[in-house]
């Protein structure tokens, strides 16, 4: 069994990657930015965890050394306009430390690359990461894949958002571009494999499910699966990719910076013209996962909310390290705080299992309407807005979205920080913290924190503070009548 490196390991497929080869006998390091984010994961002490940035040479030559197999899984997609730049400049650092500390082989997804055609920017630097493995001197196999079905993927929230809540559609010419998807099962059993390749593979595989569909068969087929009524479509020959990220981004929890770059390439053709993995990594007596079946077992995790990774919770590479409200940093500059205390007759426990349930379905337990206006205007400027909910409805763990906050630390059992990701002219913080005292009632503690970027960051500050007693203080309030008659009703049952 091989000692192996994860790079991307708490995104969506690096998450679930990780606990497979853990099956299959090989010992995982992986590289994160974020040690918590990492041990929040069942896998967490499992693996050997370092901490470093993808983008410095020195971390990345670190956590290389005593490495058999790379599985570079990283991405920079919906970061700015120079993501591209960012991955080829990642990927040759990667390149160049693997061959320094002798790893015997890299393991890349990649997305699949059609001929012929003008690919969209984030297939062109998908091929262009690929060519810099394959030129690295160490064996590699990049395998190249069309859209991903599993739960909690980016391409199947947008599928499974546009299917069910637009029964009436207004359709771009991209609907009709021929694809074969690849359930997520299959894509991670292709990778493990891979850990064993002869030295002398190094190559593209094209990998697929067994159909081929157009994106409008796709969201007929899971309209049908999910017992929706067949959709109405309405053709237009004009919708630029621009217009349809804004629409997507309107209409799915897929923000507009991420949409972009995923309808951009929906344009372009992506059918695989091989099958070569099967001879070195066998397809399962029964076949490959079809697009239904993965339709289901997607919707099964959803339903049974248990969906391991999303999305949301995925890192970027290049992404700037952003500081913690208790960095020394902030000695001498501005860190606004409203801060609240409350005594609640509840317990500890109570308390907290409320407050580890906020936002999604639940809401945020104050000013509904206040909360959708600002996520509607959060949508509008290129924020997530409120849709992307939460990855379960029963806990939290760093690094989970939560609509548009991220969850930045939590002790699962008495505090949590969360980063606010709604567009703010500066950086803002919400801590929720259970106490106790002598006299056997419960310490409710609410911080709001804002660090302001320029003199707008002052004047949002200053204009929004008058609704804080509404909105925090109806929130820490609210909070703690739940957790009361969470208790009353139990003691009187």
């Amino acid at each position: 069994m091989a000692s192996v490196l994860v790079t991307g390991a708490t995104g969506y497929i690096g998450g679930r990657l990780v606990p497979e080869l853990l099956t299959s006998g090989h010992a995982v390091r992986v590289l994160v930015r974020n040690g918590d984010k990492a041990r929040a994961h069942a896998w967490g002490n499992d693996v050997e965890i370092v901490v470093g940035d993808a983008t410095r040479a020195a971390d990345v030559d670190a956590a290389m050394q005593g490495i058999d197999v790379l599985y570079y899984l990283l991405h920079s997609i919906g970061t700015g306009n120079d993501f591209a730049d960012t991955e080829r400049t990642t990927a040759s650092t990667f390149a160049e430390a693997a061959a320094s500390a002798g790893v015997d082989r890299i393991v890349y997804l990649g997305g699949m690359v059609p001929e012929g055609e003008e690919l969209s920017e984030h297939l062109r630097s998908r091929e262009q990461v690929g060519d810099i493995l394959l030129a690295s001197g160490i064996p590699t196999a990049v395998l190249q894949a069309g859209v991903v079905i599993g739960s909690g993927s980016a391409s199947f929230e947008m599928l499974r958002y546009l299917t069910e809540r637009l029964p009436v559609m207004v359709t771009p010419r991209w609907v009709h571009t021929r694809i074969q998807p690849i359930a997520v099962r299959d894509v991670l059993r292709y990778l493990v494999g891979c850990a064993s390749l002869p030295r002398d593979v190094n190559r593209r595989f094209d990998i697929g499910g067994p159909d081929v569909l157009t994106y409008l068969d796709m969201m007929q087929r899971y309209a049908n699966v999910a017992g929706l009524p067949r959709r109405r479509v309405l053709p237009v020959p004009v919708l630029s990719p621009s217009l349809s990220s804004h629409w997507v981004g309107l209409v799915t929890p897929v923000p507009a910076s991420l949409a972009r770059p995923l309808v951009e390439s929906l344009r372009n053709t992506v059918v695989a013209r091989e099958h070569d993995i099967a001879g070195y990594v066998p397809d399962p007596p029964d076949g490959l996962i079809g697009y239904e079946r993965a339709v289901e077992l997607a919707l099964t995790k959803i339903k049974n909310l248990d969906v391991p990774t999303r999305w949301s919770s995925a890192s970027t590479a290049g992404a700037p390290a952003e500081p913690l409200p208790s960095d020394p940093d902030w000695a001498g500059g501005s860190l606004y705080k409203d801060e609240r205390t409350r005594e609640v007759d509840a317990s500890p426990q109570t308390l907290w299992s409320v407050i580890e349930g906020i936002g999604g379905q639940n809401g945020w337990y104050s000013w509904r309407l206040a909360w959708t206006v600002r996520g509607a205007i959060d949508r509008l400027v290129g924020g997530p807005g409120l849709r992307r909910g939460r990855r379960s409805a029963r806990d939290l763990v760093v690094g989970d979205a939560l609509d548009f906050w991220r969850v930045e630390a939590t002790d699962d059992a008495s505090f949590l920080r969360l980063r606010a990701e709604m567009k703010v002219p500066g950086l803002a913080w919400l801590e929720l913290k259970v106490g106790s005292t002598d006299g056997g009632t419960t310490t409710f503690y609410h911080r709001a924190l804002f660090h302001p970027r320029g003199l707008l960051g002052h004047l949002y500050w200053w204009m929004i503070l008058p609704f804080h007693g509404v909105i925090f203080g109806g929130m820490q309030r609210n909070i703690a009548k739940a957790a009361e008659a969470i208790d009353t009703s139990r003691e009187s049952a």
